[in-house]
């Protein structure tokens, strides 16, 4: 029992002796809160922004489930076509690949030249970041299918597209769950970098207006926001994939 509380409590210790160790370096070394702003003078930033944090966080939020949504369906979808089929699998991987090394920054013009400054190239950034782990982990799920368990399944009358929803589909599912751990992380990052380009609202361009007015605090105040939001949403996919996945980890052999 103690091993179980050391460790659903050591994340909670470690970070606020991270705070505790961030606010004595501060204030020992008489650090100024322009250069680097201690735990405590940002969280009265939160009391005194607290409007201002709330709504851009909540757009940020809104942006990124959006783009997120749209990245989970269709990379589900494609992930299942190129898993379907070694043929297509080896066609389209290498254009999967080269997609994703194109810097989305570099993407993020064409965006605003063709939907404007708003809420839509947020969306498709973060789209755009955050579907290829999802495609890659599904259709990497059904291609590494087991040889010797298909020609059992054959064997026994299995057609190709019983294997697929009765076997492919459900053991890919932890490699699905797992992308959208990583992929949603993602989805932050590429909204918050539309937003500080192509946007007038946002904790991307918060922050830019506030290191634009030399408020740093404010800046630090953002980078929570954004912080708690991804702990957030990633703890809510950890808990679905333990929900719907956990036949597909090992329990602990003896507990303490």
């Amino acid at each position: 029992m103690s091993s179980n509380w050391s460790e659903k409590l050591s994340p909670w210790l470690m970070t606020l002796g991270g705070f505790l160790l961030w606010e004595l370096i501060c204030r020992v070394g008489r650090i100024p809160a322009y250069v680097l702003p201690s735990p405590s003078v940002i969280v009265a930033t939160f009391g005194e922004f607290r409007q201002a944090l709330l709504v851009n966080s909540l757009q940020t939020l809104w942006t990124t489930l959006v783009g997120f949504g749209i990245a989970v369906g269709f990379g589900l979808l494609l992930g299942l076509i190129i898993g379907w089929s070694k043929t297509i699998y080896n066609g389209l991987y290498p254009v999967m690949i080269g997609f994703n090394c194109v810097p989305k920054v570099a993407v993020m013009p064409i965006l605003v030249l063709w939907f404007g400054i708003g809420a839509v190239p947020a969306i498709l950034t973060a789209f755009l970041i955050s579907f290829f782990p999802i495609v890659v982990n599904v259709a990497t799920g059904l291609a590494t299918l087991e040889p010797e368990l298909e020609d059992v399944l054959r064997a026994l009358g299995a057609r190709k597209r019983d294997i697929m929803f009765k076997v492919g589909i459900p053991r890919a599912l932890p490699y699905f769950f797992g992308s959208l751990k990583v992929a949603i992380t993602l989805a932050f990052v590429g909204s918050v970098v539309s937003e500080t380009v192509a946007a007038n609202v946002g904790i991307g361009h918060m922050m830019l207006t506030a290191q634009a007015n030399f408020e740093v605090p404010l800046v630090f105040a953002g980078l929570w926001a954004l912080a708690a939001e991804g702990i957030g949403m990633y703890a809510a996919f950890a808990w679905l994939e333990r929900r719907f996945t956990g036949w597909a980890f090992r329990r602990d052999a003896a507990m303490v």
